[in-house]
């Protein structure tokens, strides 16, 4: 009799889990899901003359020769204006003059951090742009003889030189890969045409800088002496007009969303 109860009776498992009804049962939900709206069509920037080239980078290229053209054209005379303006011996001129080009040399790793980790690389070419232009407005303001003494002119140009080292190295990172930004995959062709037209520029401003710069100083008389205020207030002047045109063109054709 005992065996027979067993058989009848199953063994319950304590560890087979209680399944309701309900559970199995569960109502379906007819209510169909809306089909999501389709994504707008993606827009290509404009293109120079019907080419494959972002009409951006024309801007980009023309920046980089004026930007180029300001630092070699002040440099030319940079010396001169130590010597012969400021009355510094060959000792301390020459000192001053390597630092300044050492501290261009060092900035570009903080434009780097900048447009990388805060502010992308177009808002880091505006900004230090405007810190470059800033530098050489001080810089033009201190060759003017009629603006103070010589401590004054002093702190002036020590001051420009300071901007200026930060807004050419600043930008000197960014420039070139942003241009290279503007590309899609598709025009790996074009995008490596663009490399030798921006280094071409970069080579032209600073030839042309270097025999235009020191004219201005030399064969333009001001104040009664040589004009080194107008020897730096060209460069500057073409990188104001390279400035405006650069941030105006980009904010209207967007230039390219990859800006970080």
């Amino acid at each position: 009799m005992l065996e027979e109860r067993e058989r009848k009776e199953p063994v319950m498992n304590p560890f087979q889990k209680n399944e309701s009804k309900e559970t199995l049962f569960s109502p379906v939900s007819t209510e169909e899901v809306p089909p999501r709206p389709p994504s707008p069509p993606k827009k290509s920037s404009p293109k120079i003359c019907g080419s494959s080239y972002p009409l951006s980078i024309a801007f980009i290229v023309v920046n980089e020769f004026c930007e180029r053209f300001s630092y070699y054209g002040m440099k030319a005379v940079l010396t001169l204006y130590f010597l012969y303006f400021l009355h510094w011996n060959e000792d301390t001129s020459t000192s001053v003059y390597h630092a300044f080009s050492s501290l261009c040399y060092f900035t570009p790793i903080l434009g780097a951090i900048i447009a990388d980790s805060w502010l992308g690389k177009f808002k880091t070419i505006i900004y230090l742009s405007l810190v470059y232009v800033l530098g050489h407005v001080l810089k033009s303001l201190g060759a003017i003889p009629i603006l103070g003494g010589n401590v004054v002119h002093t702190i002036l140009s020590l001051v420009g030189l300071s901007l200026i080292a930060l807004g050419t190295g600043g930008i000197k990172p960014c420039v070139a890969a942003f241009g290279g930004d503007q590309f899609e995959e598709e025009h790996a062709e074009e995008r490596t045409r663009y490399f030798s037209v921006f280094y071409l520029s970069i080579n032209a401003g600073s030839l042309i800088s270097t025999f235009i710069t020191p004219m201005l100083r030399g064969d333009v008389q001001c104040f009664g002496d040589d004009c080194y205020a107008l020897a730096f207030g060209v460069p500057g002047l073409l990188m104001v007009i390279a400035l405006g045109k650069y941030s105006s063109k980009g904010k209207k054709q967007s230039l390219m969303p990859s800006i970080g």
